[in-house]
């Protein structure tokens, strides 16, 4: 695994907003998982590890204009998500950062109205390069689509990326187990909550 050095390392949280993983999400199946598994607990643990540790924190979030100008309508899941009770829109309460992860005034959040990825057609690559950043710590939802997409985006990119495998969830479970052995093991340094937060550990 990199050295994660702070001064080149930052953490970005993946969806992980009410409309996704709350109580009122558009997709419950996805946020059940997501709260039973604890990992929106463990994200909030990294984020404030990470914050501790002089880590830059990033917040990637998926929203839509109310009128749809810029979204996707070329796959089934864009569509589908057009038709969903809740919509994930441009200044509503289901694109805010979810708790328990809570977010600073220090933390930069990057915001999308279309694709899969936050790597794509965003700021973020270009903040993460004016940050100096090389190592990419990836967490969130869901394993099935946008965390795959974001750290083979990073990875060709050029970036290092590192992925805690129980910070991450997806829908069915085993999916998120499957995903990381076959694929984004192949690509990512694949560690655990635990690990990092040793790692980002104030001095004793």
């Amino acid at each position: 695994m990199p050295d994660l050095d702070p001064a080149t390392t930052a953490l970005l949280t993946v969806e992980c907003q009410n409309g996704v993983v709350g109580e009122e999400s558009a997709l419950p199946e996805l946020a059940e998982e997501a709260r039973d598994s604890g990992m929106l607990e463990r994200v909030a643990a990294l984020v404030d590890a990470a914050r501790g540790a002089g880590v830059q924190v990033l917040h990637a979030v998926a929203e839509r204009r109310p009128d749809g100008l810029g979204a996707n309508t070329n796959a089934r899941l864009f569509r589908a998500a057009g038709r969903l009770p809740v919509r994930q829109l441009t200044g509503s309460r289901a694109v805010e950062v979810a708790a328990p992860i809570v977010v600073a005034e220090q933390d930069l959040v990057v915001r999308r109205l279309h694709g899969l990825s936050p790597m794509a057609g965003t700021d973020l690559d270009a903040l993460l390069r004016n940050l100096g950043i090389r190592t990419l710590v990836v967490t969130g939802v869901s394993s099935n689509i946008a965390v795959p997409n974001t750290v083979f985006d990073a990875v060709n990119l050029g970036y290092q990326v590192v992925v805690p495998a129980d910070a991450i969830a997806g829908v069915p479970a085993s999916c998120t187990a499957e995903v990381i052995r076959n694929s984004l093991a192949l690509v990512a340094s694949v560690t655990t909550t635990e690990e990092l937060l040793m790692r980002w550990a104030p001095a004793a």
